[in-house]
């Protein structure tokens, strides 16, 4: 693995560099977190010989200083649309988590020729729910998760800031009710949605509803995993991504 500063974006690299006419795979962490999260999934990914990057999105962790405010998600999202072009990436696949799928989702919708696929692991926020009832998901989520992410999150959530990390919160939630659903219904890229069965966090519901909305999109169920099934099931995640991604365009 190699982490540096990277077109504005501090981004680690699993596998060879990025290579033309092949794809590569990024992975788009949640709200208030870095890409540490993702190593499990981008080491199994990358052994396969698929280059995987995983950049800390702007305000977040180790690029927190790349911004002077906290920006809302369509800036995140330009911001990624930006990391992409420097870096001369190609049509790549998007894979995001939690909050990072409504980046995601807005990345792939204003820009289409950047995304082959798009992968949404456990979409949250969904759309007109209370942020208390957010809150309370999350604090019920949270014994499910491997004590080893939950240490992990916590000093992220402290890298970034807990007034950042609010100011996010409520960005993200207004995107969610604002746009959220406009940007799943535009993406044209295959995409596949997944939910842990365990996920308080992430209804069964608004998964299928997530899938539906995409034009080309479809839902699996990772059984025994909950939000974070990519940390505590990386071999069946990467494993659904490389399958996903092998499959021809429909």
């Amino acid at each position: 693995m190699d982490g540096s500063m990277c077109a504005g974006l501090f981004t680690r690299r699993f596998g060879p560099p990025p290579r033309e006419g092949l794809p590569t795979t990024v992975l788009v962490h949640g709200l208030g977190l870095s890409g540490r999260y993702f190593v499990p999934l981008a080491r199994r990914l990358a052994a396969g010989g698929t280059t995987v990057l995983v950049p800390d999105l702007p305000g977040n962790a180790r690029s927190r200083g790349v911004v002077r405010r906290t920006p809302d998600m369509g800036e995140v999202a330009a911001a990624l649309a930006r990391w992409h072009r420097r870096l001369s990436l190609g049509p790549t696949v998007a894979v995001g988590n939690s909050v990072g799928c409504q980046v995601v989702a807005s990345f792939a919708a204003q820009h289409p020729d950047a995304v082959r696929r798009t992968v949404l692991l456990a979409p949250a926020l969904e759309p007109r729910t209370a942020a208390l009832r957010h809150f309370g998901r999350l604090l019920a989520d949270a014994p499910r998760e491997p004590l080893a992410l939950l240490a992990l999150a916590a000093t992220d959530y402290l890298l970034t800031g807990p007034v950042r990390c609010a100011l996010s919160f409520r960005h993200a939630l207004r995107d969610a009710d604002a746009a959220f659903e406009q940007h799943l219904a535009r993406i044209d890229a295959p995409t596949l949605v997944v939910r842990g069965t365990g996920d308080t966090i992430v209804t069964a519901a608004w998964s299928r509803r997530v899938a539906g909305l995409v034009p080309r999109g479809q839902a699996v169920d990772v059984p025994g995993t909950a939000h974070a099934a990519h940390y505590s099931a990386p071999d069946t995640i990467a494993r659904l991504i490389r399958d996903f991604s092998a499959k021809e365009d429909t």
